[in-house]
C-alpha cells in the first residue's frame, strides 16, 4: 500500500519524498534495481518521512531490506571525480590542486579561485538563475549526490536530452562525477533519433529538458523504453502526460539536489564516523560523453570521449581563447556538440562569466552583454554579417556609397599590410626570390601609407557604429564548418577578430585553430599541442609534402576512444597506428623563410569533404564548397546545394531570398499576374546572380532548382550543428532532379 502511494505521488509532483518513495516502485518492463539502490532509495524515503513526522525513527524497513543501511556487508560500487570529492578516497586530501584526473575535477580548482565570482547567468529560463563559482560547485555536487542516491552506478549511461542552459551543465557535470556516462542530444532531433540513440547506448535513464519536450515525446517514445526514472531539469511536474509517466519515477531539479544534499551529508557523517564508503576514483581513461555523429550521410555513430579527451581540450585552448577573469562570454550552441562543450569546459577554469542566449536573443544580448568573447559556428557570423549589409542599403544613399567606399578602402588596406606582415597564403612550396619579395614588401608598406587615414576615418564614421552593436570586443571563434572567406574579410577589414578553427566530434574536436597574434585568413591555424596532422594520397595513402591536397589524419590525445559498440567503424576510421581519417580534403601550408609566406607554415587549409565530392561523366572532380560560398554571397540566395553526382554537368538546388527577388524583379521588370511569367523572371534572376558571382570559380552550374521550403533542422534537412545533410536533400528532390537533368 505504501509503494502504491508513492508511486501516484511521484507522478502528481509531490517532492523528494514522494519521489523517493517512486523509486521503490519498480515499472513492470524494467529490471529491477541493484539491492544496494533500493536501499539508497528507502533510506531516504525514511528520513524524509521522519522529519515529516509519519513514520517513527524505528520504524521497520522495507520487506528484504536491513533497517541501517551501513552494516552492509558489500556497500555498492561507487566512483568520484578524484579532486572533486578527493576527501571520498584513502590519502585524497592529498592530491595536487591542480591534478585533474576527471572533467569534474576542474570546478575543486575553480571554486578555490573564484568562489564569489559570478560564474553563469541564465536570464531566459523559470526561474532566472546566477550562479558563483562556489555555487555552481555545490549545486553540481548535488546533482551527483542525488542521482547516487535514486541508484545511479558508475559506467551507467543516462540519455541527457536537453537544450542550452546552466541547469544543462549541472546535470552534464553531475553525471560525469557518478563515474556514469551521458549520453547527449538536443530537443530538436527527431523523436525517432532521440529513441534510437537512447536504445543503442543502452541508457537506463532520462534526464529531458521540459515537461513539454517530454510530453512530445511521451507516446512515440517513452512507451517503447525502458527507463528506471526521468529528471525535469525545468518545469513542473504536474504538467508532465501522466499515462507516460504511471510506471516510472519522476523527479524534478529540486528533487535531485534536495536528495543530494541529504545524501552528501550521510556520507560525510558516516566518514567521520569512520565508517568508510567503498568509492573508486575516475580515471582519465573513463568515457566521460557519449555523443552521437550528427550524420550529413548515413548513419549516426556513437562517438566515446575518454576524460582525458576532454582534459586535453580545457589544458590547451588557452593558446586559441587566452581568457582572463572577468571576461564575458556569450552561449548560444546546442551544449551537446563537442565544439560548445569542450569551449565551456575551459573557460570556467579561466574565471570568465558565461551569459546564455540563443538566436531569437542574439542581436539584443550582443548590446546588453557587450562580450568579450562569442564561440559559435560560421552561420552566426554569416547572419552577423547580413545583418550589417542590411542596415547600409538601408541608410540614404550617400551615408551607403560613402559607408561601401570606405569598407572597399579598408579591405585593400588589409590585403596590402599582410604583404609585408607574412601572412598571404601560399600552397607554392618554392622559396620566394629576396628581390621581389623586398619590391612587393616595399610597395605594399606605400599602399598601406597612402591608405591609413581612409581606414582611420572609416572607423570613426562607420566601424565604431558596427562594434557598438556587434559588442564583440575581442574575438568572435568559429567552428563546426567552414567560414566563407567574403565574410572573414569583411570583419577582419572592419577590425573585429574572428578565429577559425578546426575539428570533429571524434577529436572532442578542436584539432586546429588560428591563434590571435597569427589569424591568417584562408586557414583554419596551426594544430593544439600535442596533436599531429598528415595530409595524404586518397589512393595509396602515402604522406604528401606541404603544400599537396589530399586526405586530412589526425593523431594525439583528443582523438576519441572509438565507436560505440560498433568495431568495424572504428578500424575503418583508426588505423593501427593511431591516425584519424578525418575525411576531409586539405593541405599544409609550405614553410617559408620570406616573403609574403613566412608565418603561414604548417598552418591547415581545408577545401571540403571527400564524401561531398561530386565526380562528374566527365571524369571531372568537383568540390561542391567552393561555388556554394561563392553563390551564398548573393542577396538573393537563402541556401544553395551543388548536385551532378555522376551526370555531365553540375546543377544546384536553391532556395531563394524571396523579399529580394521580388525587389529586385520588381525594379528590373513589371511582375504581372502570370504565375509562369514570374517563375520564368526568378529563374532568370537567379542564374544571373550565379553567373555574376561564381565567375571566378573553376566550374560553373548548369541547371537549377528552386524549392520553396529552406534546409531546416526541424524538417531533417539540416544536422543539429546547421550543416545541409545532402543525402536527404538529394533523396526528398529526386524526382524534381531527373526532370531537371532531362
Amino acid at each position: 500500500m505504501l509503494l502504491a502511494s508513492a508511486s501516484a505521488s511521484a507522478a502528481a509532483g509531490g517532492g523528494p519524498m514522494a519521489a523517493a518513495a517512486a523509486a521503490l516502485c519498480l515499472p513492470r518492463r524494467c529490471s529491477a534495481p541493484p539491492r544496494a539502490r533500493l536501499l539508497a532509495s528507502a533510506v531516504t524515503l525514511r528520513r524524509a518521512a521522519r522529519r515529516a513526522g509519519r513514520v517513527p525513527r524505528c520504524a521497520a524497513a522495507p520487506p528484504g531490506l536491513p533497517a541501517d543501511p551501513t552494516t552492509l556487508e558489500s556497500p555498492a560500487r561507487r566512483k568520484c571525480s578524484p579532486l572533486l570529492e578527493s576527501a571520498l578516497l584513502p590519502g585524497g586530501n592529498d592530491l595536487a590542486v591542480h591534478e585533474w584526473k576527471a572533467v569534474p575535477d576542474i570546478w575543486r580548482t575553480a571554486a578555490e579561485k573564484y568562489a564569489d565570482r559570478v560564474a553563469l547567468v541564465d536570464p531566459y529560463h523559470d526561474p532566472p538563475s546566477e550562479l558563483t563559482y562556489k555555487q555552481l560547485e555545490q549545486h553540481i555536487l548535488d546533482f551527483s549526490h542525488g542521482l547516487r542516491a535514486v541508484g545511479v552506478a558508475p559506467d551507467e549511461k543516462l540519455a541527457l536530452f536537453a537544450d542550452n542552459s546552466c541547469r544543462w551543465l549541472v546535470a552534464d557535470q553531475g553525471i560525469m562525477a557518478t563515474g556514469a556516462i551521458n549520453v547527449v542530444r538536443g530537443t530538436r532531433s527527431s523523436d525517432e533519433e532521440l529513441f534510437q540513440i537512447y536504445t543503442h547506448s543502452e541508457s537506463i535513464a532520462l534526464v529531458v529538458d521540459s515537461p513539454q519536450f517530454f510530453n512530445r515525446l511521451a507516446e512515440s517514445f517513452t512507451l517503447r523504453i525502458n527507463a528506471r526514472f526521468v529528471v525535469l531539469l525545468w518545469g513542473d511536474k504536474s504538467s508532465l502526460n501522466s499515462k507516460a509517466v504511471k510506471d516510472i519515477p519522476v523527479y524534478d531539479y529540486n528533487d535531485i539536489t534536495q536528495l543530494g544534499r541529504e545524501n552528501r551529508n550521510a556520507v560525510h557523517n558516516s566518514h567521520e564516523q569512520g565508517q568508510q564508503g567503498v568509492f573508486e576514483a575516475i580515471t582519465p581513461e573513463d568515457v566521460a560523453t557519449l555523443i552521437y555523429t550528427s550524420g550529413t550521410g548515413g548513419t549516426p555513430k556513437g562517438v566515446m570521449l575518454t576524460h582525458r579527451n576532454l582534459l586535453h581540450q580545457i589544458n590547451n585552448l588557452w593558446d586559441i581563447v587566452p581568457a582572463v577573469p572577468g571576461d564575458r562570454f556569450l552561449s548560444m550552441l546546442p551544449p551537446w556538440h563537442a565544439y560548445e562543450r569542450s569551449t565551456e569546459y575551459f573557460i570556467f577554469t579561466c574565471g570568465i562569466q558565461q551569459v546564455y542566449t540563443a538566436v531569437k536573443y542574439l542581436k539584443e544580448d550582443l548590446q546588453r552583454y557587450q562580450p568579450h568573447y562569442v564561440i559559435s559556428v560560421p552561420l552566426v557570423y554569416e547572419t552577423l554579417y547580413s545583418s550589417i549589409q542590411r542596415q547600409i542599403s538601408s541608410s540614404s544613399t550617400a551615408r551607403k556609397t560613402l559607408a561601401l567606399a570606405l569598407i572597399k578602402i579598408s579591405l585593400q588596406y588589409m590585403e596590402s599590410k599582410k604583404i609585408y606582415e607574412g601572412t598571404v597564403l601560399s600552397n607554392n612550396p618554392v622559396e620566394p626570390s629576396h628581390i621581389v619579395c623586398m619590391v612587393n614588401c616595399l610597395w605594399a608598406r606605400i599602399i598601406v601609407a597612402l591608405l591609413w587615414p581612409f581606414h582611420n576615418l572609416a572607423k570613426l564614421l562607420v566601424y565604431k557604429k558596427i562594434h557598438s552593436s556587434i559588442g564583440i570586443s575581442k574575438a568572435g571563434i568559429s567552428g563546426g564548418g567552414s567560414l566563407p572567406m567574403h565574410v572573414d574579410k569583411f570583419f577582419e577589414a572592419i577590425g573585429i577578430k574572428v578565429q577559425n578553427g578546426y575539428g570533429l566530434t571524434e577529436t572532442s574536436p578542436v584539432v586546429a585553430a588560428r591563434r590571435p597574434f597569427c589569424n591568417v585568413l584562408g586557414t583554419v591555424g596551426h594544430p593544439v599541442k600535442h596533436t599531429e596532422i598528415k595530409v595524404v594520397d586518397i589512393e595509396t595513402g602515402e604522406a604528401l609534402p606541404d603544400g599537396s591536397k589530399g586526405i586530412v589524419k589526425i593523431k594525439g590525445p583528443p582523438v576519441m576512444k572509438g565507436y560505440y559498440k560498433n568495431p568495424s567503424a572504428t578500424n575503418k576510421a583508426l588505423d593501427q597506428e593511431g591516425w584519424f581519417n578525418t575525411g576531409d580534403i586539405g593541405w599544409l601550408a609550405p614553410h617559408h623563410t620570406t616573403g609574403p609566406s613566412r608565418k603561414c607554415g604548417g598552418m591547415l587549409v581545408l577545401e571540403g569533404r571527400a564524401k561531398d565530392t561530386i565526380v562528374l561523366t566527365t571524369g571531372e572532380n568537383v568540390e561542391p564548397a567552393e561555388l556554394e560560398e561563392a553563390a551564398g554571397r548573393s542577396n538573393l540566395i537563402q541556401q544553395i546545394m551543388v548536385i551532378g553526382q555522376d551526370r555531365r554537368r553540375l546543377g544546384a538546388i536553391i532556395v531563394p531570398n524571396n523579399d529580394e527577388v521580388l525587389a529586385t524583379a520588381k525594379r528590373k521588370s513589371r511582375l504581372d499576374g502570370d504565375n509562369e511569367l514570374a517563375k520564368a523572371t526568378i529563374l532568370n534572376l537567379l542564374y544571373d546572380e550565379l553567373r555574376a558571382w561564381t565567375v571566378g570559380c573553376s566550374f560553373q552550374i548548369g541547371p537549377i532548382l528552386i524549392v520553396d521550403e529552406p534546409f531546416t533542422i526541424d524538417n531533417g534537412l539540416m544536422t543539429p550543428t546547421m550543416k545541409i545533410r545532402r543525402d536527404k536533400v538529394a533523396a526528398k528532390y529526386q524526382r524534381e532532379i531527373e526532370e531537371l537533368y532531362k
